[in-house]
C-alpha cells in the first residue's frame, strides 16, 4: 500500500495519539511496533503502513449486532479503548432515557474469549462512574443467562462481551435494552432500531480519552445464585411428570466454550444421568483448538463429538457454540445406520411439534394458563416455511420476521421462535433471545420419549414430511473481499431477475428492500416459483458474505414414498443451486 507524505503523517500522528492514550499496555505497545517497523525499508515497511491504515480507516460500527471485530489496537478493532468509548454511549443513552425519573440500571456478562473479562471490567467501570446501577455476573458464563439477568435483575440494559462462534481472533459486544428503557415483547431483548443508532450517535471519538470518567470496583458483584436460578427456570421446563425415566445417553460439547457446566447441570438435574463430555473440549478455551471454526455449522466442528458418540454408543450429541446461545443435535439415522447433524430448519419443526404437543396435553404453560390460546409460532423469513404448517395444524398463529432473533424475540405473544441457523427460543418468559441450553433440554427430553417408544428423531421428521409435505433446505455462501461486490451483486439481480429455478418459472420476485406491511425494508431479495420453490438472497449482516437460502416442497403421500421424494428433492435442490450460481455470475 502506497501512502502519500501527508497521508503517512496524518497515520502516524493518529496511532501515535492513540498508543499514548491505550489504558492496555499489550496493545499500546502493538502499535508503537506497526508505527517503529515504517522506518525500515522494504516490505515490511509497506506491510505496517497496510495494517495501520487499515485500523484507522474509520471506526468500527455500533449496529444491531453491537460491536464484532478482531481484537487488537485501533478505532476498527476490539479493544479497550472502543469499548470505554462505546460504554460511554450506551451510558449516556441510558441517563438521557431515564431523565430525572429514575436510576438506570445494567448487567454485564462475558465469556472465556481473548479480553472477555477485561472489556467486561472497562464496561462496569464506565457505568458506574457515569451513575448507572451496574450489576456484574460472577463468572464467565453463557450468553442465555445474561439475558435472563436482564429480565431476573428488571436492569434497564444488558451487556454480554461474546463474539459468539466467531473465530479465536474476535470478540464483540451484544446490548440488550430492558427495564424502564422498553416495553412490549421487546422487552429484554437485543436492541434494534431506533436504539442503535441513538447510541451510536452518543459513541465519540473525539473527546480525549481522559475524559471518560470510570469507577473501578464501583459495581456490585451479582451472587452465583443468579446461575442456580437460571438453571432451576430452565428446569422446569420439562414435564418430569410425563417423563420420569431419563434413558438416554448423550454426548455434550460446547466447543471451547462457556455452557458445558452451565448445560451438563440442567441436564443432570432434568434427570439425564448418562451424559458424557467431549473431555478435549469440554474446558473453556479461547483459542478452540481442536476445531478451525467453533460453530456447530461448520463441517468439522462436531467430528470429536461424534466419535465419541460412536465409542459411547450413545443416543444423542448436544452441541453448543461457544457462548451457548445456539445449539446442534446429531444422532444416528435408523436408514442408513450413520451419523448425522440435523439441520436447524428440521429442529425447528421437531422442536414446534413437541411444544404444539405440550400445550395440547396441558404440560405446557403459555402466558401463564395451561391453554393454547393466544400461541404464537415465529420464525425468520428465511428458515423453512414447515413451522407455520405445524403451527397451523395445531391452530396457532404464525408469524415472519426480519433474520435476527432481535426480531424474532419482538414478536408479540411469542410462544416459540428459531431462526435456521440453530437459534432457538423455547421460553421467550424466561430469555428473550435464543437460547441453546433450554433448546437444548427439550430436545433431549424429546428424544428421550421417543425412545421410551421405540422411535427416533428421524421418525419424526418423516411423519411431519407424511403429513406437511417434504421440505429441504438448502444454503449457498458467496464469500467476497471487497464489500462493494455484495451491493454488485445484489445491483445485478435487480437490474436481470432471473425467469426460473430449477425449471420451474418464477411467479413472484418480491424486493425486500421495498418493506411490506408485515416487515421492515431490509436488504434482500424473494423468488417464488410455480412449484412452489423459494429462494431467497441477502447480504449478511455479520460477515462478507452473500447467502442464499433455498427450499423446494415434495409431496409425499406415504412413508414408503419418502425415499423417492427424498432425491426428487435433492435433485431439485442441486438444480436450483444451480441456476442461483449462474444467475449471481460463478
Amino acid at each position: 500500500m502506497t501512502l502519500n507524505p501527508t497521508e503517512l503523517t496524518e497515520l502516524v500522528t493518529a496511532a501515535q495519539t492513540w498508543a499514548d492514550e491505550d489504558p492496555d499496555a499489550a496493545t499500546a505497545a502493538e502499535l508503537r511496533a506497526l508505527l517503529a517497523q515504517l522506518s525500515t525499508p522494504g516490505a515490511a515497511a509497506t506491510a505496517a503502513a497496510a495494517e495501520l491504515a487499515d485500523r484507522f480507516a474509520g471506526e468500527l460500527e455500533f449496529g444491531t449486532a453491537g460491536l464484532r471485530a478482531a481484537l487488537g489496537a485501533g478505532p476498527r478493532r476490539m479493544n479497550r479503548v472502543v469499548v470505554r468509548r462505546t460504554a460511554a454511549g450506551i451510558a449516556s443513552f441510558l441517563q438521557d432515557s431515564a431523565g430525572d425519573k429514575y436510576t438506570p440500571s445494567a448487567v454485564i456478562g462475558y465469556d472465556a474469549r481473548h479480553n472477555s473479562r477485561a472489556f467486561a471490567l472497562e464496561t462496569a467501570a464506565v457505568f458506574s462512574a457515569a451513575g448507572i446501577e451496574t450489576f456484574l455476573l460472577p463468572c464467565t458464563l453463557p450468553t442465555p443467562v445474561l439475558a435472563y439477568a436482564v429480565r431476573a435483575l428488571d436492569t434497564d440494559a444488558g451487556v454480554m462481551v461474546t463474539a459468539s462462534h466467531n473465530p479465536a481472533a474476535d470478540n464483540g459486544y451484544k446490548v440488550y435494552l430492558g427495564g424502564r428503557t422498553v416495553k412490549g415483547p421487546g422487552k429484554g431483548a437485543q436492541i434494534v432500531a431506533p436504539y442503535d443508532a441513538e447510541i451510536a450517535a452518543r459513541i465519540d471519538y473525539t473527546v480525549p480519552l481522559e475524559n471518560i470518567d470510570t469507577a473501578p470496583e464501583g459495581w456490585t458483584d451479582v451472587s452465583e445464585s443468579i446461575v442456580a436460578d437460571y438453571i432451576s427456570a430452565v428446569d422446569r421446563l420439562v414435564a418430569r411428570d410425563r417423563y420420569p425415566e431419563r434413558d438416554l445417553k448423550i454426548v455434550l460439547t460446547s466447543l471451547h466454550g462457556v455452557g458445558g457446566e452451565t448445560m451438563l447441570s440442567v441436564l443432570r438435574d432434568a434427570g439425564f444421568r448418562k451424559v458424557v463430555p467431549v473431555a478435549a473440549q469440554a474446558k473453556p478455551d479461547p483459542d478452540f483448538p481442536t476445531v478451525a471454526f467453533p460453530n456447530p455449522e461448520e463441517p468439522g466442528a462436531l467430528d470429536l463429538a461424534l466419535e465419541t458418540a460412536v465409542e459411547h454408543n450413545a443416543d444423542l450429541v448436544i452441541a453448543n457454540d461457544p457462548d451457548a446461545d445456539r445449539v446442534a443435535v446429531a444422532a444416528k439415522d435408523p436408514a442408513n445406520g450413520e451419523w448425522r447433524m440435523l439441520r436447524g430448519d428440521e429442529v425447528g419443526a421437531l422442536l414446534g411439534r413437541h411444544l404444539s404437543r405440550r400445550i395440547a396435553s396441558g404440560h405446557w404453560k403459555v402466558r401463564g394458563e395451561k391453554t393454547k390460546a393466544g400461541v404464537v409460532y415465529a420464525n425468520s423469513i428465511v428458515s423453512s416455511r414447515l413451522l407455520a404448517r405445524v403451527a397451523d395444524a395445531a391452530g396457532f398463529a404464525h408469524m415472519e420476521t426480519l433474520t435476527g432473533f432481535k426480531w424474532i424475540s419482538r414478536v408479540p405473544h411469542l410462544t416459540f421462535g428459531y431462526e435456521e441457523a440453530l437459534g432457538y427460543c423455547v421460553a421467550p418468559g424466561m430469555v428473550r433471545d435464543k437460547d441453546g441450553i433450554s433448546a437444548g433440554l427439550l430436545l433431549a427430553e424429546m428424544a428421550a420419549a421417543l425412545k421410551a417408544k421405540g422411535r427416533t428423531l428421524f421418525d419424526e421428521l418423516d411423519d411431519l414430511a407424511v403429513q406437511h409435505g417434504l421440505h429441504l433446505t438448502d444454503q449457498l455462501s458467496v464469500r467476497v473481499d471487497n464489500l462493494d461486490l455484495l451491493g454488485e451483486m445484489m445491483a445485478r439481480l435487480r437490474a436481470t431477475p432471473p425467469e426460473a429455478f430449477g425449471g420451474s418459472a418464477v411467479d413472484t420476485a418480491v424486493d425486500l428492500s421495498q418493506g411490506s406491511e408485515d416487515l421492515p425494508p431490509t436488504d434482500g431479495l424473494k423468488y417464488l416459483t410455480r412449484d412452489n420453490t423459494r429462494v431467497i438472497i441477502r447480504p449478511s449482516g455479520t460477515e462478507p458474505k452473500l447467502k442464499c437460502y433455498l427450499e423446494v416442497i415434495v409431496p409425499v403421500s406415504s412413508a414408503e414414498d419418502l425415499p423417492a421424494a427424498r432425491r426428487q428433492g435433492r435433485a431439485r435442490l442441486d438444480s436450483v443451486l444451480d441456476d442461483v450460481r449462474a444467475a449471481l455470475g460463478l
